[in-house]
């Protein structure tokens, strides 16, 4: 039988890379793309686990759930940042303090 690429192995790699790419979108954004992707590789996994010499592709699989988990590890930290932003300095303080910044580095 002719090695197979397993059919979400792409797909959870791309997953994981916007996953690490969108924590700074306040973690939610990356946080559902890491979830969605480790979930949609769980059958993937599956897959290799019955039979690994059938599969060529195993590698992109496992590096697209190492990114998943790391893109989820970051997003909640973001996440979690920004509920305490949002708990001590309220929508004034993170609006006030980003004008800061945007006047900062526009002046530049």
């Amino acid at each position: 039988m002719e090695n197979q690429k397993l059919p979400n192995a792409t797909a959870v790699l791309i997953l994981g890379i916007f996953s690490i790419l969108t924590c700074c979108c306040y973690g939610v954004i990356g946080l559902i793309l890491g979830i969605v992707g480790l979930l949609i590789s769980r059958k993937d996994l599956l897959m290799y686990k019955e039979n690994p010499s059938l599969y060529v592709n195993y590698n992109n699989l496992n590096i697209g759930r190492i990114l998943c988990i790391i893109g989820i590890a970051l997003n909640v930290l973001y996440l979690i940042y920004t509920i305490y932003l949002f708990s001590t300095l309220g929508m004034d303080g993170i609006q006030e303090m980003q004008e800061e910044m945007m006047r900062k580095y526009s002046s530049r």
